[in-house]
C-alpha cells in the first residue's frame, strides 16, 4: 500500500518526513532518496507498536485530504510502499479462485515492484475497502 508524506527541507537541517495518516510517524535522512527509505522503516516500525498496543493501524488517505492542512505547507508530497503484510499482526491462508488474466497482471505487477503476489492483492483489497475505487 501507498502512504502519502510530506517532506520538509530547511537550509541547515535533514530533509524531515511526517506520515499523516500514522500521528507521530516521523522520519529524516540526509537526502531526499534517503528520508524516503527510512519513511518504510519507521511506518513498519510504528505499525508494529501500534499492533502491540492493541490499536488499529490506519489505512492510507489520499494527498488530497491532508494537502490543505497548515502543518503540511511548503512541504513536498510523496508516496512510499509498504508491504501490507508487515503491517498486519497475522497472517491467514485462504483459497482464492481468480481468472488466468487477473493473476498473470496481479503477478506482473508483484515482479515490476518487488513484492509478492500476496501483498498485490492485500493492497488492492485495502485500497478498495478505503474507497479509492466506486463499488
Amino acid at each position: 500500500m501507498h502512504y502519502p508524506v510530506v517532506i520538509h527541507k530547511d537550509p541547515d537541517s535533514d530533509y524531515g518526513v511526517t506520515v499523516p495518516d500514522l500521528p507521530g510517524c516521523f522520519s529524516a535522512g540526509s537526502t531526499f532518496e534517503e528520508a524516503l527509505e527510512n519513511t518504510v522503516e519507521a511506518i513498519e516500525f510504528h505499525a508494529e507498536n501500534l499492533l502491540l498496543d492493541g490499536e488499529i493501524v490506519a489505512a492510507p488517505a489520499l494527498i488530497e485530504t491532508h494537502r490543505g492542512k497548515p502543518d503540511y505547507q511548503d512541504g513536498t508530497w510523496a508516496l512510499v510502499y509498504v508491504n501490507p503484510a508487515k503491517l498486519a499482526p497475522k497472517s491467514r491462508e485462504i483459497t482464492l479462485s481468480l481468472p488466468d488474466e487477473v493473476i498473470a497482471r496481479v503477478d506482473n505487477l508483484a515482479s515490476r515492484i518487488g513484492g509478492t503476489r500476496d501483498a498485490v492483492i492485500a493492497n488492492a483489497a485495502l485500497e478498495y475497502l478505503a474507497g479509492r475505487q466506486p463499488v
